[in-house]
């Protein structure tokens, strides 16, 4: 079973102009972090020039897509017609996309087959990571 999943989705970039801007953008949950998720942006969709990539909870994202979920910099809520609102704040502003409900479900039922919810303690490593950081201080 791949411990790597990647979902293409199209995220609506919500401007002050009259129509939102259709984005690319990747959800990705890996195995080997198993509390986060990610969701990456192409360089073409973002202001810098360059990909951004943004994590934040898996538990943020499952919670936000039934209710308001978020205090900090990642911000998660539903929103009508079947889309969820996803908001990034960052010192150089705030960006808000909206992403179908549908495929961030699905997205998450394909992470909970690979590391089911409330067992993610099981998959991090830390008895590995605690031998390189005593190897390495020796």
């Amino acid at each position: 079973m791949s411990t790597l999943i990647e979902q293409p989705v199209q995220a609506r970039l919500v401007a002050p102009a009259p129509r939102m801007e259709t984005v690319p953008a990747t959800l990705r949950y890996d195995r080997e972090d198993p509390f986060a998720v990610r969701i990456d942006f192409p360089a073409p969709a973002t202001l810098e020039g360059a990909d951004v990539s943004w994590a934040f909870g898996r538990e943020l994202l499952a919670a936000g897509v039934d209710a308001p979920a978020g205090v900090g910099d990642v911000r998660v809520r539903p929103y009508g017609y079947g889309r969820t609102v996803m908001e990034f704040h960052a010192q150089e502003g705030v960006a808000v996309v909206h992403v179908r409900t549908s495929e961030i479900r699905r997205f998450l039922e394909r992470a909970q087959d690979v590391v089911p919810e409330g067992r993610e303690h099981l998959f991090l490593g830390l008895d590995q990571d605690l031998t390189e950081l005593l190897r390495d201080a020796g």
